[in-house]
């Protein structure tokens, strides 16, 4: 199910080594149920300490709040049928690529609608800023280490009221993304064979020690989240949802489902597949229709850049070495390959700063068809429509041309010397 590799992909960044740390009542109770996967029951157990002072009981509440929001969501596109043997719904918020498909989609799915899709978009936001809020609580002051084991993270995810085995995250991991190396908490799923025999013991207990700088990093990606969604809730996409959503929801009573019969080229499900694929593209152009939730994504986005800063100031600051989910250049990296330098925080600044400087306007983007730059700021201020293709191909793109420093390669070249070709996965791991 999409929704799982999402949520894989999610925690990927947390695999660590072994490490022990102390947690108080709060950690004790976070580890417990996410292991069991009963997170309505935690965040009932934990909201008290929360609310009464406790940043590490904030921690957990955030977390499980921003687990139950990701299980949420899984839970809706199982009830809706979504599948995923080519794509997944989720490649639509930029979230996760394609990959094998972990468990069968409901063979008896809910009608779904474009409203209903709307309703999953904003439980999801939801979600995500009450956790952002919680993290963020947590993130102020606290000497607090949470150790969990990412991998026996539990998830309801079909909605059937049972976090059943096979719903761990290591479960999970291995069969979307086929690693060789990831332990199956609950042995390999059904039909699946673990890739190069069992792995030692020292293997299936990957843990990290969740700390305040953690819950600033997770603060990030509650926006990095919700950003996506609310910028497709500002736009009314109903049109897209009508031509090409049955290829997630092959079930579930859209307009285009079972209409492959005819046959021009090649045959009648390839046929169906280019055409299904030309006409994504060309409803492709979104009204806006909520301009201060299109505005607000701006504001997400600069949320996520400073918030990024403040993780850095808390990583920096620590002074203990305790198998952190993002080491400073002095604590031990989770990977040999993963060591963290001061060339690299330093470069990783910079680039946060470029990217503020692009999302307040006083840096253009450049467009291949135009000397002038596209002001981004502009457009998240006083569109009212994205016309994708419109705007690539140029016309879309002139209202918001301006006369100005446009960024180039050079904007970007401290993190092209520190980062080189790895520079995608640790934007991903750095948040």
């Amino acid at each position: 199910m999409g929704v799982k590799r999402w949520a894989a992909g999610l925690a990927a960044a947390s695999l660590m080594l072994p490490a022990w740390a102390q947690a108080g009542e709060a950690g004790d109770l976070l580890r417990t149920h996410l292991y069991e996967g009963t997170i309505t029951e935690g965040l009932a157990a934990v909201t008290p300490l929360a609310e009464a002072g406790d940043p590490e009981a904030k921690f957990a509440a955030g977390l499980l709040t921003f687990v139950d929001g990701l299980q949420g969501v899984s839970q809706d596109l199982y009830k809706y049928g979504a599948t995923t043997p080519d794509t997944g719904v989720l490649s639509l918020l930029g979230m996760m690529g394609t990959g094998a498909q972990t468990t069968p989609a409901n063979p008896n799915p809910e009608t779904i609608t474009y409203e209903k899709f709307r309703t999953l978009l904003q439980d999801l936001v939801d979600s995500m800023d009450a956790g952002k809020a919680l993290f963020e609580a947590a993130g102020e002051n606290g000497d607090y280490v949470v150790a969990l084991e990412p991998l026996k993270f539990r998830f309801d995810a079909d909605g059937d009221g049972t976090a059943e085995p096979g719903e761990t995250l290591g479960d999970l991991l291995g069969p979307a993304f086929g690693w060789a190396d990831v332990p199956y908490p609950d042995g390999p799923p059904p039909g699946q064979k673990k890739k190069g025999g069992e792995a030692p013991a020292a293997e299936q207990k990957l843990e990290i020690g969740f700390d305040r700088a953690d819950a600033i990093w997770f603060a990030g990606y509650t926006q990095v989240v919700a950003a996506q969604a609310d910028f497709l809730l500002a736009h009314d996409f109903n049109e897209l949802v009508n031509a090409y959503f049955h290829r997630f929801f092959p079930k579930s009573g859209l307009p285009m489902q079972d209409q492959s019969n005819g046959r021009i080229a090649m045959d009648p499900s390839t046929d169906a597949s280019i055409a299904d694929v030309i006409a994504a593209i060309h409803t492709l152009d979104f009204p806006v229709i909520d301009k201060e939730r299109l505005a607000g994504v701006r504001q997400r986005l600069l949320s996520i850049t400073a918030l990024s800063r403040k993780n850095w100031d808390a990583i920096l600051a620590e002074t203990d070495d305790n198998h952190e989910l993002v080491p400073s250049p002095l604590q031990t990296p989770p990977a040999p390959q993963g060591v963290i330098t001061l060339e690299k925080v330093a470069a990783w600044r910079k680039t946060l700063d470029v990217a503020d400087r692009i999302l307040k306007g006083e840096l253009l983007v450049p467009h291949w068809r135009f000397t002038k730059g596209f002001d981004l700021k502009a457009y998240f201020e006083t569109a009212t429509e994205t016309d994708l293709v419109m705007i690539i191909s140029g016309l879309g793109a002139l209202p918001f041309l301006k006369d100005g420093p446009v960024a180039s390669a050079e904007s970007f070249a401290a993190a092209n010397e520190a980062f080189g070709a790895e520079w995608l996965g640790y934007a991903f791991w750095f948040n």
